[in-house]
């Protein structure tokens, strides 16, 4: 089977079935907006503007910087920034000079940033100029590969006015002091030209961006992906989106050159906000609005609703948990959001009533996608317009991607049509492999019929239909008496309750049936519930093996700054019954 032949009826009218032209340098993708699209807007920070000719030149004098301080081609540079109007300059200029970008979570502690440092062998690194996160950098730096700090300060990126008034209060994050031999970002775009060096990049081998990831199993890994894999997935999901600009007008390609406003509320310095948000807006020259804390205001996420009443965002990628954030705002109905036209749900199932309710106050359209850091991350997405869309799965194979169903055991047997399995992806986006981790590319990969394929670590199905549905993380499967438990099913359940906002399970240990389920609940506010209550309403729609065992209610959730809920702080905090 080919992704020629996708076995699907629904396949969209229009859209390819596979790719050409995507074996280019990442950061043609600015050059191109650049040369087209000058004085359009690229970023927008603190309603500071840059526009793409701006971006270039100071991504062409960090590159100058680079090369002129001893980094060569395929050394490895890390970001440990937030969505900060600093990232896409420091990304594509880290390109530009061919290195490769490491990414790395900005709120990371030390002990894990120097992890990631040396597994990568990081010669340099930006940090903010932050007075927890420098010094955070600056501990983890220590017996590390890395030789050069920049830091990076926001005041030069926010209006002139806002920037002098806030830096009167001490509002601008800074840190207490500077060690001197780190160089600052500001000094940097005043010292050097904008004279990016010359390079031969081959796209197919040549190395973009590092993404760390815990993978199927152990430690993080580093997930190495080549320029090809991030274009790839990039024009891909060019030609599937197809999106109804005015109420009666046709379905048509997202249209380029300033038409649209990107929210950035997922984090860049993760594969899913780095794609499909960053690199997306620069793809279709595109406004981005710069969001270093979704969570911002008071109450929270407050900050998001102004901004996409604001700036008249119109597509907004991101995951369930801010979805539902937002739809459970207190002050939902005091801001406008029918700017939005189009939203990418991806990084943990969505709900079906959230996109129902976040749908009805938006008038917007949520598509589901799935893929992993190791994917670029995109690799499945459900049609974009409401007609063919299935809400619960994720959709077709992007176009020139294929997904098999393989055996749970040896990852070797194709599973019949309906039946679970372990999902297996080949495409141009599959990542060239771990970094420096041989025994794991030989566990993760797999030749079937002359094709490579990545084994994820997902367990799903294909229905009679083509349409790809994900039952559960491999790992996160639980096993009650031999039978095999998938969270994201009761989760869904207790979703439907009207009272929980937020509901996580997770197995624990359990001396009588080997495993137990868990439940954790954040009810909405002001809602009160018993576990009777709960288990009661998951008696009428599980059967008994599935019904929560123990039911933690919580006045919080662990969630990760991409909004992630962090299954592995429930795991770490119980013991068992």
């Amino acid at each position: 089977m080919t992704a020629a032949h996708w076995p699907t009826n629904q396949w969209p009218e229009n859209v390819a079935r596979d790719i050409e032209d995507y074996s280019r340098p990442l950061f043609s993708c600015l050059d191109a907006a650049a040369r087209d699209y000058p004085d359009q807007v690229y970023t927008v920070f603190m309603d500071a503007t840059r526009t793409y000719a701006q971006v270039k030149d100071s991504a062409d004098r960090l590159a100058n910087f680079l090369a002129s301080n001893g980094i060569e081609k395929g050394d490895r540079v890390a970001v440990n920034l937030p969505n900060i109007a600093h990232f896409p300059i420091v990304f594509f200029g880290i390109l530009k000079a061919g290195a490769v970008c490491v990414s790395c979570n900005p709120f990371y502690t030390s002990p894990e940033l120097h992890y990631q440092l040396n597994d990568a062998g990081a010669k340099a690194i930006f940090c903010m100029d932050h007075p927890e996160q420098y010094p955070v950098t600056v501990e983890a730096i220590k017996d590390s590969s890395v030789q050069m700090v920049v830091v990076c300060n926001v005041r030069s990126t926010m209006p002139k006015f806002k920037a002098i008034l806030n830096g009167m209060r001490g509002k601008i994050p800074k840190a207490e002091q500077h060690k001197p031999e780190h160089r600052l970002f500001d000094h940097i775009m005043e010292s050097y030209g904008p004279a990016a060096p010359e390079l031969e990049i081959d796209p197919l081998e040549d190395l973009a961006v590092i993404f760390y990831t815990a993978g199927t199993t152990g430690m993080p890994k580093g997930a190495a992906l080549t320029h090809s894999n991030l274009t790839y997935d990039l024009k891909a999901l060019e030609e599937w989106a197809r999106l109804q600009h005015e109420p009666e007008g046709p379905i048509e390609p997202v249209r380029k050159g300033g038409y649209h406003t990107y929210m950035g509320v997922i984090p860049w310095y993760q594969s899913f906000g780095l794609t499909v948000c960053m690199l997306s807006a620069c793809w279709s020259a595109s406004r981005l609005v710069c969001i270093p804390d979704p969570r911002e205001g008071d109450p929270p996420y407050t900050e998001v609703l102004r901004s996409i009443q604001k700036y008249k965002a119109t597509i907004m990628p991101a995951v369930p948990t801010i979805f539902m954030s937002l739809i459970n705002h207190p002050k939902l109905n005091e801001y406008d959001l029918t700017s939005l036209m189009g939203c990418f749900s991806g990084g943990a199932p969505l709900p079906s009533e959230v996109c129902r309710q976040f749908e009805a106050n938006t008038g917007a359209i949520i598509f589901e996608g799935y893929g992993l850091s190791e994917t670029a991350p995109v690799a499945t997405c459900n049609p974009t317009r409401r007609s063919m869309r299935k809400i619960g799965t994720v959709g077709f194979p992007l176009p020139g991607t294929n997904i098999k169903i393989l055996d749970m055991e040896t990852g070797s047997h194709e599973m019949p049509l309906g039946a679970d399995g372990e999902i297996a992806i080949c495409g141009p986006q599959v990542m060239k492999g771990y970094w420096n981790q041989p025994e794991a590319n030989e566990f993760v990969f797999r030749e079937i019929a002359g094709n490579r394929y990545f084994l994820t670590g997902d367990i799903g199905h294909i229905d009679e239909d083509g349409y790809i549905l994900i039952t559960d993380r491999k790992k996160d499967m639980i096993i009650v008496g031999g039978f095999n438990v998938y969270p994201k099913e009761i989760e869904n359940t207790l979703m439907e309750h009207p009272k929980i906002e937020i509901a996580a399970i997770v197995g624990v240990p359990d001396s009588y049936s080997g495993e137990a389920v868990q439940a954790h609940i954040q009810l909405k506010k002001g809602e009160t519930a018993t576990e009777e209550e709960i288990r009661a309403f998951c008696k009428e729609r599980l059967t008994a093996y599935k019904c929560p065992k123990i039911i933690e209610f919580r006045d919080t959730m662990p969630i990760s700054p991409g909004g992630k809920l962090m299954r592995r702080k429930f795991r770490d905090d119980t013991t068992g019954v």
